[in-house]
């Protein structure tokens, strides 16, 4: 008979939750849920040597472990640090987290451009959200920001490297999920930039991921940019029949038509089951695919606002909403 690995205890922001050894701080967080996760853009969970490079999940170690209860000197990245028995993480009420938040946000949009109206990528952008949650009304640099020429990667992939942040998920993704990888980051420093081997396109079966995985709107669906705004179409869930890939898709309708597919994420943004490039480019007709019903977005992005609520959740809604107003009424009165 195994014996029974041991767990470690961690305590997030009062939360406290039982670990095995070896996993990091932010899936410890993701365990517990609520707003005491931290942001990740450049972190996958279904990516080897994803994370440590956007800096956004930074987090304050209050208490080390059991063992040894000293903090720890400095905030650290909390998808490349392993939890510890008895260690105790702030996050939401760490005013050092906050603040770092606030600064790296600020040097990830040092040379991105603030083109949301015309990014399709707008209102499901991760870096679009934590500029509104630790975002600076005006930016403190005066030099001239870096710029790139659109480029077409393939025929059905489009890259704007004006507003990559160099988080290497695709870079990652189609090293891992692909047989043959045609791109990487080139060049150095503030000269690095995303971008194909002479010569080459990203045409395998599988490329297209790259656009599911890409946390800004630097890469993007040809077959479907600018054919609507997000927040006009409607998510559903379908399968298709498919030899490649699972065929299990999210389709953003409007109306009768499939506006673009894509593949399932969790509530932290990431790919349930990679699809094909079959059936993300190729089946935007209805008849190739069975609607399962509405996807619920559970993000607070606005895409998720509107359109599809469950009961429950709306009785939940409308009691906070009363609660809210009763509050308000007595703090005016008083």
């Amino acid at each position: 008979m195994s014996e029974e690995i041991k767990k470690f205890k961690i305590t997030i922001d009062g939360q406290t939750t039982e670990v095995a050894p070896g996993t990091s701080i932010l899936n410890a967080a993701r365990q517990i849920g609520g707003k005491s996760v931290p942001p990740a853009m450049c972190y996958y969970s279904k990516l080897e040597n994803s994370g440590g490079r956007c800096r956004t999940c930074l987090v304050e170690v209050s208490k080390g472990s059991d063992a040894d209860p000293r903090p720890m000197p400095k905030l650290v990245a909390s998808c490349r640090t392993n939890v510890m028995d008895g260690m105790e993480v702030k996050n939401l009420t760490s005013e050092k987290t906050q603040e770092a938040r606030k600064a790296v946000t600020e040097f990830l949009l040092l040379n991105h451009p603030l083109d949301c109206p015309i990014c399709d990528q707008a209102g499901e952008c991760h870096l679009q959200d934590l500029g509104y949650e630790h975002g600076v009304e005006n930016t403190r640099t005066e030099f001239e920001r870096n710029t790139y020429d659109a480029d077409d990667l393939g025929p059905n992939i489009k890259l704007n490297m004006n507003r990559c942040i160099l988080c290497a998920r695709c870079v990652l993704v189609a090293g891992q999920l692909t047989n043959q990888r045609e791109h990487g980051i080139l060049f150095r420093g503030d000269h690095a930039e995303i971008s194909t081997y002479l010569n080459k396109a990203l045409d395998n079966d599988f490329i297209g991921n790259v656009i599911d995985v890409c946390p800004v709107g630097a890469l993007t669906d040809r077959t479907a940019r600018f054919a609507s705004r997000v927040w006009f179409t409607k998510p559903v869930d379908a399968t298709c029949k498919c030899e490649k890939c699972s065929g299990k898709a999210v389709l953003w309708m409007k109306g009768d038509e499939i506006v673009r597919v894509t593949a399932r994420k969790d509530q932290y943004g990431e790919v349930e089951d990679f699809i094909c490039n079959e059936c993300r480019f190729e089946k935007k007709d209805a008849k190739f695919w069975n609607i399962e019903g509405p996807r619920h977005i559970s993000r607070h992005s606005v895409i998720s606002l509107n359109h599809y609520m469950k009961s429950d959740e709306m009785e939940v809604q409308k009691l906070e909403n009363e609660t809210a107003k009763e509050i308000s009424n007595k703090d005016n009165l008083e």
